[in-house]
């Protein structure tokens, strides 16, 4: 299956400039990616952008995505050196434990700052991940309404906007963006079935019927108990079905593949087929 996608390298270039100022203040870059696609969701740059800083990685939407891979992909960022935690912005289902993983991720700054005798300056940070992966509602969701912009600071880049979360930490207030490298046709499959990319840069067609054929490989039983249909069926005739089921009809009484893939493909990324999760770390496979 081929998908062409097309990227625009112009603003991507200016994103990751923006991105080199923007680290350069923060002690803490803190790594948004899809909990259903924890690796593709990511942006390779953001490694070698960060090398110096602390990190953490939060995965998002983990209320969507299977809660044992969950533990695995935070096991395997774990073991790379990268604290990794799973939240739900929306909801702020894991924010409190955000505290103390930054905290952790932080402690030898906040050593290095004891010794040399400077106390309680706060932890700095960005929020950093591709399009569409939920930043802006993470930075509100975590600041609250409790925060309150510090506005310039002397010695920091004017224009940039701090958000006070406590006496432990302050937030640039202008998340990092990075898009997605797509070398890989399977990357870009993934992203798309989440949603991550550009709906005009898809056949959604396709697109469900590899969604469909990967949760019927790793997620038995869960198709036939959203639809009421078979799903030992070929992919395509099983759209056909959910076609009729969802009265996606044609004139002719064909069933409307496009209109059954749209709708197929909202209940998946909505979490209403259940939680799945779209690849395992590298050595769970």
């Amino acid at each position: 299956m081929t998908m062409a996608y097309q990227w625009y390298p112009g603003h991507m270039t200016k994103a990751k400039r923006m991105m080199q100022e923007d680290i350069r203040l923060v002690d803490l870059v803190i790594e948004l990616t899809d909990a259903r696609a924890p690796q593709s969701g990511r942006n390779p740059d953001i490694d070698e952008l960060g090398k110096n800083k602390s990190r953490v990685i939060l995965l998002n939407k983990a209320d969507i995505a299977d809660e044992k891979q969950n533990r695995l992909w935070e096991d395997y960022f774990k073991s790379r050196g990268l604290l990794a935690a799973a939240v739900n912005s929306r909801t702020g289902a894991g924010m409190k434990k955000i505290q103390n993983v930054i905290m952790e991720a932080c402690r030898e700054k906040m050593e290095r700052d004891r010794k040399r005798g400077i106390l309680n300056r706060p932890v700095r940070a960005m929020v950093a991940g591709i399009p569409n992966v939920g930043k802006s509602t993470f930075i509100n969701s975590f600041a609250g309404k409790a925060c309150a912009k510090t506005g310039n600071r002397p010695g920091v880049t004017r224009g940039k906007q701090w958000i006070r979360l406590n006496k432990g930490v302050e937030l640039l207030d202008t998340p990092g963006i990075l898009w997605p490298k797509i070398d890989d046709p399977e990357v870009g499959q993934k992203l798309a079935a989440l949603g991550s990319i550009r709906e005009e840069l898809i056949q959604p067609e396709e697109l469900s019927l590899w969604v469909i054929a990967y949760i019927r490989e790793y997620y038995p039983g869960l198709l036939s108990a959203r639809f009421s249909i078979d799903e030992g069926k070929e992919p395509v005739v099983f759209l056909g079905e959910i076609a009729r089921v969802r009265g996606c009809i044609q004139k002719g009484g064909e069933p409307d593949y496009p209109k059954a893939a749209a709708l197929f493909l909202d209940d998946f990324r909505s979490g209403r087929i259940g939680r799945i999760t779209l690849e395992q770390p590298p050595h769970a496979e």
